[in-house]
């Protein structure tokens, strides 16, 4: 693309620009890709854990990677730094409405590929057993601590 009077060249590609609406940026596909934000809280924090495990599979993918994202738990195939996981595509996802997930660990001793140990622990003081794989809930710990806590 020639510029009028110079003869000159564009060659120059943006990858960010600014308008009176705000600032556009091109954004890498795991950054784009990624669970919906959580809104700023200026009152307190929302602390993100992360939990990997390795499942041993034949195919090469064993590994596996939880994070959770304020009242949100995902857990996802975790392909190495190389490579952007897809974040539009969840193993399993987890809403919880009335506690927030604060931690979170597998069991890396009964781990396997069809089967995996994930224990939740809340704000409110429960504990939670679940199955990403199986995508079921074993047990819920503590379930009488959110009723005697003080909001």
């Amino acid at each position: 693309m020639a510029t009028e009077g110079g003869g000159k060249e564009m060659n120059e590609i943006k990858t960010q620009f600014t308008t009176r609406e705000g600032l556009y940026k091109l954004l890498p596909h795991s950054e784009y890709s990624r669970p919906n934000r959580v809104p700023f809280n200026s009152q307190g924090s929302n602390p993100v854990r992360v939990s990997f495990v390795n499942l041993n599979d034949q195919s090469g993918n064993g590994d596996r990677l939880c994070f959770n994202v304020g009242r949100e738990l995902y857990f996802y195939i975790y392909k190495g730094v190389r490579k952007a996981a897809d974040l539009s595509k969840p193993i399993d996802k987890r809403i919880y409405k009335g506690t927030q997930p604060t931690c979170h660990d597998f069991n890396h001793l009964t781990a396997t590929a069809e089967s995996v140990s994930l224990l939740v622990g809340f704000s409110a003081g429960q504990v939670q057993l679940i199955d990403p794989i199986k995508k079921e809930t074993s047990k819920l710990f503590n379930e009488e601590m959110a009723s005697s806590w003080p909001a």
